[in-house]
């Protein structure tokens, strides 16, 4: 989406459409109060007169504005002025782009700068003003015969009144505009069937993503034959009933100064489909396991972002991607792999497949000695009966990390909570027969997941983040959410702000 910062008389400003926010009990903001004036009171009368309910998230185009430059407006109701915090915030921003891509124009406006929120400046609403464009643009239709009309909308213009906040307002819409671009593109790959979104189309992603980035992000991919020679037993026992051949994907990207700048790293789950293996899950809900790659997809949506907003950061980004399907090949509950680190392992079922191609996957990661590493999975269902869909699940062995993440997390507001990470949970990975069991029995199933994942990950700071019950919505809504990439974005946008605070302070 195109988008330009202005500081114009919003009266004056000549739009197809302008976006206008209204309080209930009609307490204006004061630049609708220098709409509402310019118009002969307009909105305060349809407020007035009950015309206009302004309750959160309501909507009403007024396709007439007398003494607005606007050919129309969009009332956008705030709900009540004290309730109005992020969440109210961006609801009524999602409402108002769902209509506003609607409307057969191909550019507008929006005045949401002034709207008070506690401790969010005009550059965070310009980024969720642009997250939400983006959101609402959103269409996955390539497989239907007849799509609908993509929507006409190519450019939005902020009006803000405050001339010496336009390098923070172009900024924080940079930023949204990437994160909003990078969500979309985590959505079409978790969207995708898995008959065409495999472990090789992502390796074909990111080769794609290498070309267009003009030398700024270099890939390897790693096939099976390599993965062998080097040893990974755990990723590859997953993939062994599919036709389709597993592939370790990693993206380097060297941003910062120093060439020799330690790296963070971000590891993504990429099973394409989850069948769950010979412990094979029930029919019932099993489409849905094409987002089973939904971290990967993660990890993919974070890279454009990156390569949008361009951060002077040293970034790797790990993908282990397979299809977990049952055939005379298929691992077997009870078999015995042996992982990249040389740990071995009994798997007791084989739908807990996630943590078999991460550990080998956060193995590798220890070779580009990473300043942090956090993984990214629709690990387990048990996330989900603790925390729902609102939440992501994040466990760590390092609580600076886990607190750097909480607060990326609140920042972009694709929040996550934090879980122990405790030495006693370790005790239900016991194996009479291996290192370690695959699974830990029912209880704390989410954190016994990320035990077994620490047992890979004591050579740096890492993080797990459990996305099982925040990648995607089922029902009517049903398709990929594109979390947490503002999160991951975040992270890293905060990574690159600490290390210029270093290097000036050197």
């Amino acid at each position: 989406m195109e988008f330009s910062v202005q500081t114009a008389n919003p009266a004056k400003a000549e739009t197809p459409c302008l976006l206008v926010p209204v309080f209930k009990g009609g307490d204006l903001l004061p630049t609708v109060a220098k709409l509402d004036d310019a118009s002969e009171r307009l909105i305060g009368q349809l407020l007035e007169r009950g015309d206009f309910d302004a309750a959160l998230g309501n909507v009403q185009m007024v396709p007439f504005a007398p003494g607005l430059g606007a050919e129309r407006i969009l009332l956008v109701g705030l709900g009540e002025r004290e309730k109005c915090q992020e969440a109210a915030f961006i609801k009524a921003l999602d409402a108002a782009m769902t209509a506003l891509v609607k409307l057969p124009i191909d550019e507008a406006s929006v005045v949401f700068g002034d709207i008070p929120l506690a401790d969010r400046d005009a550059a965070w609403k310009a980024r969720k003003v642009m997250e939400a464009v983006e959101r609402a643009i959103y269409r996955f239709d390539q497989f239907k015969s007849s799509p609908a009309p993509a929507p006409s909308l190519t450019k939005l213009t902020l009006i803000i009144s405050d001339a010496d906040a336009v390098p923070q307002v172009k900024q924080g819409a940079l930023v949204g505009n990437a994160i909003g671009q990078g969500v979309n593109y985590t959505r079409t790959l978790g969207n995708l069937p898995a008959n065409i979104c495999t472990p090789r189309y992502l390796a074909e992603q990111a080769e794609q993503l290498g070309r267009d980035s003009q030398g700024a992000l270099e890939v390897d991919i790693l096939d099976e034959e390599a993965l062998e020679a080097l040893g990974a037993g755990s990723l590859l026992s997953v993939g062994r009933g599919s036709k389709e051949p597993t592939r370790l994907i990693v993206m380097k990207y060297q941003g910062a100064e120093n060439a020799d700048e330690a790296p963070h790293v971000l590891v993504g789950k990429g099973i394409t489909f989850d069948t769950g293996g010979i412990s094979l899950k029930p029919g019932e809900g099993m489409d849905e396991m094409k987002f089973d790659m939904c971290g990967a997809a993660s990890v993919f949506g974070t890279v454009k972002a990156v390569l949008a907003i361009k951060p002077k950061l040293n970034l790797v980004f790990i993908v282990a991607a397979a299809e977990n399907m049952p055939d005379g090949h298929a691992t077997k509950p009870g078999d015995i792999i042996k992982t990249l680190k040389g740990l071995t392992v009994e798997v007791l079922n084989t739908d807990a497949e996630g943590r078999l191609v991460l550990c080998d996957a956060l193995t590798y990661a220890e070779r580009f000695t990473p300043a942090s590493v956090v993984d990214i999975a629709t690990l387990t269902g048990a996330v989900i009966v603790g925390l729902g869909h609102h939440a992501t699940g994040l466990l760590s062995n390092d609580d600076d990390l886990a607190l750097d993440l909480l607060d990326a997390g609140e920042a972009a507001w694709d929040r996550a909570w934090h879980l122990p990470l405790w030495d006693e949970y370790q005790e239900q990975l016991e194996s009479n027969f291996a290192d370690l069991a695959n699974i830990g029995g029912r209880p704390a199933g989410t954190i016994t997941a990320a035990c077994f994942l620490s047992r890979f990950a004591d050579h740096f700071p890492w993080a797990h983040l459990d996305i099982a019950g925040t990648a995607w919505h089922s029902g009517k809504q049903k398709g990929a959410t594109g979390r947490p990439v503002g999160l991951l974005t975040q992270y890293l946008l905060d990574r690159e702000a600490d290390a210029q605070v270093e290097n000036s302070d050197v």
